[in-house]
């Protein structure tokens, strides 16, 4: 019998905290949150105060059965989940589903070491039931606006879609911040104007670069200013040189974190996230979310030792960052290493990536400012009075910046680099001077990092909620993160050389996105949608203010039944109003182009069930509508009559090759060219519509060349053939087929490789099966990557945890077949209602206030 039992949420947390604590003490995991609300409209009794009907989740059933078994061989249980709300509520849950007593031990940590374990184990505290309730709050709120607004999103706007609509509190939010961008971004008018730079040479060959400090509106404003310039003396006429410094930035908050990790690393959001959990639960970092920039003063002390020891004592400067928000409240502290002596964090090389970029953000916190010295020159024209300018800045002391310097968004900006000597009064050789034309640019779209940036700025949202806020709309396909390529233009531009004006056009690529977050024709829909009809749940300042009531529950000043049925009865009112109520206007997702010039017939833009289209024609007419898909860069709301008309170009035709044609078209699969009745797919990088003859023979000859077959000898009397099919390179023997593993290709294999492969699927093949039945080959025992399942036919059965699989029969297995409703979960039904008003089934166990 073990005298104590830990629990926390996580195995490799477990791992790690056991090996900290004796004998005496055993840690087990939860494997995370082990109850929630019912998938139904019975979830929350709202005529009892909107009591939260919680069960344990199928998958851990299990879970609880073993914990059960341990807290009764145990003499003192320990709830060690994380120090946050969600982390709180996780422990309150584990209290209610294993019967525990009120005044079980709860212990937190900020970080998993040895001396915060034991230091946590002589301070346990209760589980802080303001706290849960501020997750409770958020959890029924969120369950309440999702069940509720979902029915009529399907209702109203649905239009036969194979997604399941549904919107979200904070999720719609973010879905408002990128469309208004992207409207913002397509209604922008690009004005340009002409930036004149110029190059001196002067002593020993160096250069000197300066510009005017204004730009000139059309381009004769600036051939004016240039022929100014021809026979002008360009001198120095002021030198102002000033001390400055730079200052490091705090050490990271959960989003500075995510912000940081994407620019400099191009990490997700989700992924930094992830590896940010596994560095915690190994012990190398502190908790990872957080709002708080403050370090404890054993941290600075630590850092301070560290930087001493690699750089020495001029390099230490140690500082107290205070955190300026109000609704700070997650943890205590920043994100750190716990031990700064260590630089390596095991793990893979992502892990350390990432644990480099806090020891390296962490240290430089604490470490003296750079020094610099900066130098504006002034340089006179003897012909006008304008005057050029250049800058440049010199490190006198290095300080932070030996470790390291924060990113940051701005596209635009450049470092200044050193001027070479100069003098008042110097007199400047001018090599040329341009007059380029620049483009005025829009708000660029958001990336991951920066909308967590602006929802930060705004107040919405909190640390352990952006990450599966992003996660959430791009799987719903409200938004899609990709790269799209740029856009070729031309601009002019004037060259002074040697008293010669030049005038060149030139041409740039403009418009390239990397990792962007687009809205989709769905996310438009339902956004306008949204606004028009529940302005409220996609308001910014409500969506804020409901974290601040949160954060107010958490501190005890707000009863959470109070601010729910504050919030949800002018919401629901609203949703019966919305959805018993007519729409005016067109449809939701449709757009009328205008008529087909030809044909005469109506052409529409509209979103149906498999995504955004264009038809011709109505399901009236006398012949058939046609349709055609949009690019996954066209939007119904933007789309123009032509472009929609270009769409119906396809299949076409683009040339012969060995005399027979090749027709570009687009099938269920994707663009494909089409050749002696053979697909060929376009690659990712091919645009079906402009894709030319050249290109398609091309792709026709390497898919030939993938597809050979070449014989490399012989196994067990029969041919070993490779090749490369479309599941990638393999080998093929006696009718069957064996992938290659990754990183292996045909050109490079022996033999002796070929049969070994074909031994090891055999050998995984006879291990496959723990049963076969030959008079009924339709049924199996299945050995399956998470355990044994009875298969039969295409239907997938589990076995009971009781019955040992390898002792069934074909009668048991039959059986088993036949009655399967305690194992198999029923469909959800499409347009799940809203939660029910009156108290649910008994047989429920509803939470106390």
């Amino acid at each position: 019998m073990s005298k104590n039992l830990v629990i926390v949420e996580s195995p490799a947390k477990a791992r790690t905290i056991e090996g900290y604590l004796g004998k005496d003490f055993v840690v087990k995991s939860s494997y995370g949150h082990v109850r929630d609300l019912p998938k139904d409209d019975m979830a929350i009794d709202i005529q009892n105060g909107f009591r939260p009907i919680y069960e344990v989740t199928p998958d851990k059933r299990q879970v609880i059965s073993e914990l059960k078994k341990l807290v009764k061989e145990s003499d003192v249980i320990w709830l060690a989940t994380d120090d946050d709300r969600e982390g709180e509520a996780i422990s309150w849950h584990l209290k209610e589903a294993l019967g525990l007593k009120d005044d079980t031990k709860r212990i937190v940590f900020h970080e998993i070491t040895k001396k915060a374990i034991q230091n946590a184990i002589e301070s346990p505290r209760l589980i802080d039931i303001d706290l849960v309730n501020a997750q409770q709050a958020r959890r029924v709120l969120d369950r309440l606006v999702g069940f509720e607004l979902s029915p009529v999103l399907w209702k109203k706007i649905k239009s036969g879609s194979s997604m399941a609509l549904s919107a979200g509190r904070v999720q719609s939010v973010a879905v408002r911040l990128i469309v208004e961008r992207e409207r913002e971004i397509d209604g922008h008018n690009t004005k340009s104007s002409y930036k004149v730079t110029a190059q001196f040479i002067v002593d020993n060959g160096k250069i000197l670069n300066s510009e005017l400090p204004k730009n000139f509106s059309t381009l004769d404003e600036a051939r004016a200013f240039l022929d100014k310039c021809r026979e002008a003396i360009f001198t120095i006429r002021n030198l102002e040189t000033k001390p400055a410094k730079k200052s490091p930035a705090p050490p990271f908050t959960t989003s500075t974190l995510q912000q940081e990790a994407s620019r400099k690393l191009s990490f997700s959001v989700l992924q930094t996230m992830t590896l940010a959990q596994k560095l915690y639960e190994s012990g190398k970092i502190s908790y990872m979310r957080t709002d708080s920039i403050s370090l404890s003063q054993e941290a600075i002390d630590k850092a301070k030792q560290a930087i001493t020891s690699d750089f020495g004592e001029k390099y230490v400067h140690t500082r107290q960052y205070k955190t300026k928000s109000e609704s700070a409240q997650e943890a205590h502290e920043a994100i750190r290493p716990t031990d700064f002596s260590v630089k390596t964090a095991g793990g893979d090389r992502n892990e350390q990536r990432l644990y480099d970029l806090i020891w390296k953000r962490s240290i430089a916190s604490q470490m003296a400012d750079a020094q610099l010295e900066r130098t504006t020159a002034t340089i006179g024209i003897s012909t006008t009075p304008e005057e050029l300018i250049a800058q440049g800045e010199v490190i006198k002391f290095d300080g932070f910046l030996k470790v390291y310097l924060e990113s940051t968004d701005d596209e635009d900006e450049e470092s200044k680099g050193m001027l070479p000597p100069l003098s008042i009064g110097q007199v400047l050789n001018l090599d040329q001077m341009k007059a380029t034309q620049k483009f005025s640019r829009p708000a660029p779209r958001y990336t991951e990092a920066s909308l967590v940036k602006k929802l930060e700025e705004m107040g919405i949202g909190r640390p352990s909620t952006y990450a599966p806020t992003i996660s959430t709309i791009v799987k719903r396909q409200y938004v899609i993160k990709e790269d799209r390529p740029g856009k070729e233009r031309d601009f002019k531009e004037l060259i002074l050389k040697q008293g010669q004006i030049q005038e060149k056009t030139g041409k740039e690529n403009y418009g390239s996105e990397k990792a962007k977050l687009f809205p989709t024709n769905m996310g438009l829909v339902v956004n306008d949608f949204l606004v028009e009809y529940f302005e409220g749940i996609v308001d910014y300042k409500f969506t804020a203010n409901v974290e601040k009531e949160f954060d107010e529950i958490a501190n005890g000043k707000v009863g959470w039944q109070d601010m729910i049925q504050n919030f949800y009865g002018d919401f629901h009112r609203n949703v019966e109003t919305v959805q018993g109520a007519t729409l005016t206007g067109s449809k939701p997702g449709s757009r009328d182009l205008g008529i087909h010039p030809e044909s005469g017939k109506k052409v529409s833009a509209r979103l149906g069930k498999y995504g955004a289209y264009v038809q011709i024609g109505e399901a009236t007419d006398e012949d058939k509508p046609q349709f055609a898909n949009l690019k996954k860069d066209q939007l119904i709301e933007s789309i123009s009559l032509d472009e929609a008309l270009d769409l119906f170009s396809l299949p076409r035709e683009v040339g012969f090759f060995e005399d027979k044609p090749m027709v570009i078209g687009i099938g269920k699969y994707g663009p494909y060219v089409k050749h002696d009745d053979k697909y060929v797919s376009l690659s990712k990088d091919d645009d079906p519509y402009t894709v030319t003859a050249e290109r398609a023979v091309e792709l026709i000859q390497q898919k030939r060349i993938e597809n050979i077959s070449e014989s490399i000898g012989e196994f067990e009397g029969k041919l070993i053939t490779t090749g490369k099919g479309r599941f990638g390179p393999y080998v093929k023997h006696d009718e069957k087929y064996i992938s290659l593993p990754k990183g292996e290709f045909p050109a490079g294999l022996t033999l002796e490789r070929a049969i070994e492969l074909i031994q090891q699927k055999r050998l995984t093949e006879s291990n496959k099966y723990i049963r076969e039945f030959p008079e009924n080959p339709a049924v199996k025992v299945v050995n399956g990557m998470y355990g044994p399942y009875l298969a039969i036919g295409k239907r997938n059965i589990k076995i009971p945890k009781d019955v040992e699989p390898a002792s069934l029969t074909l009668e048991d297995c039959l059986k088993l077949a036949g009655d399967t409703g305690g194992d198999e979960k029923p469909k959800a039904k499409k347009g799940t209602k809203a939660p029910a008003k009156s108290t649910v089934a008994a047989k429920k166990t509803a939470v106390k206030k």
